[in-house]
């Protein structure tokens, strides 16, 4: 028998919760999915027409390993004006959605044995990413008392002398938090005491609601040479299935990731990269006209969630997440998340997915459906927490 590597057999098993669940039950016709996080709508017409011409324009052979140069440089002005992040384009690399950018990120600056903190509840691709490039994952609570909002003391107290990195998602995937600069002030002071590097995940930078504002950490002072920043077109633009994310550090980090990136794949794939230089330099409207349309499905689904019994939800401040609190139900989270998919036919995904921290919550996407959609999923959820209300004990 073939022996795996140790990096395949020791690190955590790759899960996709629910969506491996609801992929497997029967009858799949009826079932509203509302697990996972992908964006319903269409990617707007403009970027998907300059993909073509690049297409036709005979944009198909080997191009710059980091990326095409317009993109790079747009990317730049980019994060100057909305990220406040001034950088070169040899700074940047073009990657293969966000999930590439993170691996390289841990590959390029994790050892054998080095702890990399990330924030309780958090998001579980970026576990078994640390777990291969042979880190131990340190998890640290978040506040949940107080919105999920970051304890810097409580960071501090996981702080050793193999803390390498820590990892921070904003806006907050699954909590739907946006953290305040106050919040990223003090991660900014530890990691610059104690010589971390932050690994900054901002794949919902745009997606945020009633004047909540995103800052990016690498824009505070000191952090540019110590954090890697990874953005993508996944949410916003409603580009999932393309698979294009970039990647901004220092010069140094970047070659050292771009060493794994050309080994890997050389590059991303030339002409679909015109298309997201068409996305970074095209009108905003189509993308404010998508986040309008799921702040209209959060409004909906908070409101509709906090009718129901032992449910309660804060509003969230970003991402295309509610987060509702279900342990006035005492139930486990996975075991309510099966019961709804078995007697509601609504896919939701347990919060201890998340980490323990989850745990009393259930993750509701309300941007991967449309509002008649999420009205009729509310509406099951309504009869099915009314009846477990009153099931006898």
């Amino acid at each position: 028998m073939i022996r795996l590597s140790r990096r395949v057999t020791d690190t955590a098993e790759k899960s996709y919760g629910m969506c491996d669940k609801a992929a497997a039950f029967i009858p799949q016709e009826g079932l509203i999915h509302l697990e996972l996080g992908r964006p319903y709508y269409d990617t707007p017409q403009h970027i998907k027409d300059a993909t073509i011409r690049a297409l036709q324009a005979g944009e198909v052979h080997y191009s710059d390993m980091q990326g095409n140069a317009a993109l790079r440089r747009a990317l730049t002005d980019k994060l100057a004006s909305r990220n406040s992040m001034v950088v070169d384009p040899d700074q940047i690399i073009v990657t293969n959605g966000l999930t590439q950018a993170s691996f390289m990120a841990f590959m390029a600056v994790v050892d054998a044995g080095d702890e990399v903190i990330v924030l309780d509840p958090y998001y579980p691709q970026h576990i078994g990413k640390i777990e291969m490039a042979g880190g131990r994952v340190v998890p640290v609570p978040l506040d949940a008392a107080e919105g999920f909002r970051i304890r810097p003391d409580w960071i501090e107290a996981k702080v050793t002398a193999r803390t390498r990195a820590l990892v921070l998602v904003n806006p907050g995937n699954p909590t739907g938090r946006v953290y305040t600069e106050g919040e990223l002030a003090s991660v900014a002071d530890i990691a610059t005491r104690h010589n971390l590097v932050v690994i900054a995940d901002e794949v919902y930078e745009h997606i945020t609601y009633d004047g909540a504002k995103h800052v990016s950490i690498a824009s505070l002072p000191h952090m540019s040479e110590r954090t890697i920043s990874m953005f993508a077109f996944t949410k916003a633009y409603a580009m999932d299935g393309w698979r294009l994310g970039y990647a901004v550090a220092s010069g140094a980090i970047i070659q050292g990731m771009a060493k794994i990136f050309t080994s890997e794949v050389t590059h991303v794939n030339t002409f679909i990269q015109h298309g997201a230089l068409a996305a970074v330099t095209g009108p905003y409207e189509p993308i404010q006209a998508m986040i309008d349309a799921d702040r209209r499905n959060r409004d909906l689904m908070v409101q509709r969630l906090n009718c129901m019994p032992n449910v309660t939800c804060d509003v969230p401040q970003g991402s295309i997440y509610a987060f509702p609190d279900i342990s006035r139900t005492g139930y486990r989270a996975q075991a309510l998340a099966e019961t709804i998919l078995e007697s509601a036919g609504v896919v939701v995904e347990a919060g201890s997915f998340y980490g323990a921290c989850g745990e009393g919550h259930l993750r509701l996407c309300f941007g991967s459906q449309p509002y008649e959609r999420i009205e009729e999923a509310m509406d099951r959820l309504s009869r099915f927490f009314t009846a477990l209300a009153v099931a006898p004990a």
